[in-house]
Parts: C-alpha cells; sequence; structure tokens
C-alpha cells in the first residue's frame, strides 16, 4: 500500500516523524505507544497510521500517520486535550525531540 494513495483526496497528508528513544527504553516506548494509539486513532481526521523500528539502529523509529488534512493534525490533534495526554506518555522517550514533516502524494506517480 503506497504511504499516500495517489488516489487520496487533494487535502491528505502523510505525517513522517522520525523517533530517536532514548537507549535502553525502546521496549518501555513500544509499550507506552501500543496505549497512546488509541489517542491518536480516536481523533476526528485520522486515517491510519503505522510505526517501523530501524533493523541497523534499534532505538530509531518512524511513525508514519495519514491525516484527512493538515489542519486535522496541526490544529485538531495537536490542539486538543488528547494531545496533552499523548504528550506525557511518548515525548521523555525522545532525544532528540523529532521534527516531523508532512507530506502529499505526487499526482500521476505510482
Amino acid at each position: 500500500m503506497p504511504l499516500v494513495a495517489a488516489t487520496a483526496s487533494p487535502n491528505e497528508v502523510l505525517e513522517v516523524a522520525p523517533l530517536s528513544v532514548r537507549a535502553g527504553q525502546e521496549l518501555a516506548f513500544q509499550a507506552a505507544f501500543a496505549e497512546a494509539q488509541e489517542i491518536i486513532s480516536s481523533m476526528p481526521g485520522y486515517l491510519g497510521h503505522e510505526l517501523g523500528r530501524c533493523l541497523e539502529r534499534p532505538n530509531e523509529f518512524i511513525l508514519l500517520v495519514r491525516w484527512s488534512s493538515l489542519e486535522a493534525h496541526e490544529v485538531g490533534f495537536r490542539g486538543s486535550p488528547q494531545y496533552l495526554e499523548w504528550k506525557s506518555m511518548l515525548h521523555h522517550f525522545y532525544e532528540p525531540f523529532p521534527v516531523v514533516s508532512h507530506f502529499c502524494a505526487v499526482q500521476g506517480v505510482a
């Protein structure tokens, strides 16, 4: 399945968050994320997510979240009370804090 479907709506975005987790905290992070994913998946505009772990550097993860629009993530989720709970569950694992980027599909390219 493509990260952002070529048939996606023009506003649909893929949030890409490379996550560096403090060494030795990988399993605790995964357990916390398993709980925290219930928060993000309940948000308006959320379309799906996946979390991947790097094979070469096991403390590095990648979080991919599909949103119906940039505003659904930046305003809806990040401006919600649920984001504060998400933040308290996960942000203390990151070193350094991740730089999040948003991508849209390139039309006409599979």
